[in-house]
C-alpha cells in the first residue's frame, strides 16, 4: 500500500513550489524541512534549509570551501544536520505528515539523514518529499519501495499533477482534514 509520495524531476522545474502549493491546500502543520535557493540577483549562490518549526540554515554555498562538493557548491553538513535533522527526528515521532525536500546528493552526505529518511518512510505518518532524479543505490532503493508513489514533475505537468497528489494525500491523511 502506498504511504509515501515522492516527486522527482530536473532542477528548476518547480518541485519545491509544488510542495508549498500542496501544503497550503492541505492546511496541515507538517514536520520536516524544505530548501530555498540563495540568490544574488540572477545568480544562484547556494541553498538554504527552512524547517516548519522556524529554523533556517545553510545547506550549500559557492563560498563554502570546506566539506564535500556538489558541482560548484560546498555542502555544509554541520549546518544541515543541526538545522534539519532535529526537526525531522521530531516529525518521525509526532507529526501526521512529514516533508523531506530533498533526498539528494547534498543531503545524502549525512548518514544520520539517510537513517532518518528510512525511519520516516517506515513509520506511520505519510511522507511528502522530493528525491533526486539520478542517484545511487540508496535513492534507487527508495524509489523501488512498494510503499512509495513516485511523480515525475516537468514544466509541462507541474500544475496539473498537484491535484493528483492532493487526492492521494487526502486519502492518506483523511482523519486530519
Amino acid at each position: 500500500m502506498v504511504k509515501n509520495i515522492l516527486m522527482t524531476g530536473r532542477p528548476g522545474v518547480g518541485k519545491t513550489t509544488a510542495i508549498k502549493k500542496i501544503l497550503s491546500a492541505l492546511d496541515l502543520r507538517p514536520g520536516g524541512f524544505y530548501t530555498e535557493e540563495i540568490r544574488a540577483g540572477r545568480e544562484r549562490k547556494g541553498f538554504a534549509i527552512k524547517t516548519f518549526g522556524g529554523k533556517s540554515g545553510i545547506l550549500a554555498h559557492i563560498d563554502n570551501r570546506g566539506g564535500p562538493r556538489v558541482g560548484k557548491y560546498g555542502v555544509d553538513i554541520r549546518s544541515f544536520e543541526s538545522t534539519a535533522l532535529p526537526e525531522l527526528e521530531d516529525a518521525v515521532g509526532s507529526k501526521k505528515l512529514i516533508v523531506i525536500d530533498e533526498i539528494g546528493k547534498m543531503e545524502n552526505f549525512s548518514s544520520r539523514f539517510k537513517d532518518l529518511v528510512l525511519q520516516a518512510l517506515d513509520g506511520p505518518a505519510p511522507v511528502l518529499g522530493i528525491i533526486t532524479e539520478s542517484g545511487n543505490g540508496f535513492t534507487r532503493g527508495i524509489k523501488q519501495r512498494k510503499d512509495v508513489r513516485l511523480f515525475r514533475i516537468t514544466v509541462e505537468n507541474r500544475d496539473t499533477i498537484i491535484p493528483d497528489i492532493l487526492k492521494l494525500l487526502a486519502r492518506l491523511t483523511r482523519d486530519l482534514l
